[in-house]
């Protein structure tokens, strides 16, 4: 059974029965965790093992782990600093910010690779305006040439680490201070001004070769009255067309507020798939996603189906256990841990 075009998330620790039901459908094509479906790193090798097993190919798994606030998994896992950490290295130290950022791709897919994860949405290509509630230190940095090199030395990392890289949130979500998972979220900036700032990045890391990218919840009515993620002028003209993208395009999160205004989970989900996205995610609501996969048609391309099955994990450790013996590991876990003391007194970018 091919690749479906929906990302599904799972209740708990283990997969239930309706779990099960969800995976095995059709249009499902990925599953997204969450700390809740985390104990530690053998339980979280046991529940990606049984996700694979439903399905041939199997199904993606991923997960939000960026490190800082938005790290799923804790205890067993490193503690990776928020990537604003690596921007103020950088106002001092280029080469050693660029370094780092490569040994906290590494140590992040690693550690995700070896317990099964496939992917995680990370890096965060949103630009520092000082302003946002929900980006934050998520951010690298404010300069976009900086932000664009520090995410494709994490890129390089999470490649030798076995993990492709996704982009985030594309066209950038960090001007404004509203948070798309609460609220209908609007920047009414005109498209040269996004263009000579925010897309820098993602222009930057397209041209780098980023696999993968996920749209913001955020409407920017000077180009397109939709949210980005709903938007053909954004995905197919600008992201596809103007930029060359030609990796695989996620929507977040189909439950949030900042896409309600769309009242049921089937016109979300068709406005996503029809404006370009070949994998949307629906969380936090079995609900709709049983009224979802009960009633949404939708026939992926062999385009899509090529770009999902490119995002699959390459399994290079087999265990934890077997990746803390790797000497390029250790050093790396030894140059992030010192990251938060060496950069206590640097002034904000």
């Amino acid at each position: 059974m091919s690749l479906g075009p929906v990302m599904l998330d799972i209740e708990g620790t283990q997969l239930n029965d309706d779990d099960i039901r969800r995976l095995k459908h059709p249009l499902t094509g990925g599953v997204i965790l969450f700390s809740r479906n985390y104990d530690n790193s053998n339980q979280l090798t046991e529940l990606t093992s049984a996700i694979h097993a439903i399905r041939s190919p199997h199904l993606l798994i991923a997960v939000d782990h960026e490190g800082g606030r938005v790290q799923r998994f804790r205890k067993d896992f490193t503690h990776l600093p928020p990537m604003r950490e690596l921007g103020l290295i950088h106002n001092n130290n280029p080469g050693q910010a660029k370094q780092l950022a490569k040994q906290v791709g590494f140590v992040l897919a690693a550690e995700l690779n070896a317990c099964g994860v496939d992917l995680s949405f990370t890096p965060v290509l949103d630009i520092d305006h000082g302003q946002s509630s929900v980006i934050g230190d998520r951010a690298f940095h404010r300069s976009p040439q900086v932000v664009a090199e520090l995410a494709h030395h994490l890129m390089m990392g999470l490649k030798q680490g076995g993990m492709l890289a996704v982009g985030k949130h594309f066209p950038g979500h960090g001007y404004i201070q509203a948070d798309s998972h609460l609220e209908k979220s609007i920047d009414n900036r005109n498209y040269v001004d996004i263009e000579m700032d925010d897309l820098i990045a993602f222009r930057s890391m397209i041209d780098f070769g980023i696999a993968g990218m996920m749209s913001a919840h955020v409407i920017y009515p000077q180009v397109d009255s939709l949210p980005a993620g709903f938007s053909k002028t954004w995905l197919q003209k600008i992201l596809r067309t103007d930029l060359h993208f030609d990796g695989c395009i996620f929507s977040d999160d189909l439950s949030m507020q900042g896409v309600a205004h769309f009242d049921t989970i089937n016109l979300r989900a068709s406005a996503a798939l029809n404006a370009g996205c070949d994998m949307i995610l629906v969380c936090n609501s079995p609900q709709a996603s049983d009224e979802l996969l009960a009633s949404l048609q939708w026939e992926m391309s062999a385009t899509s189906l090529a770009r999902l099955a490119r995002m699959h994990g390459k399994r290079r450790f087999e265990s934890m256990l077997k990746l803390r013996e790797d000497a390029d590991f250790v050093h790396a876990i030894r140059q992030i841990g010192a990251i938060g003391q060496r950069n206590e007194e640097l002034p904000l970018a």
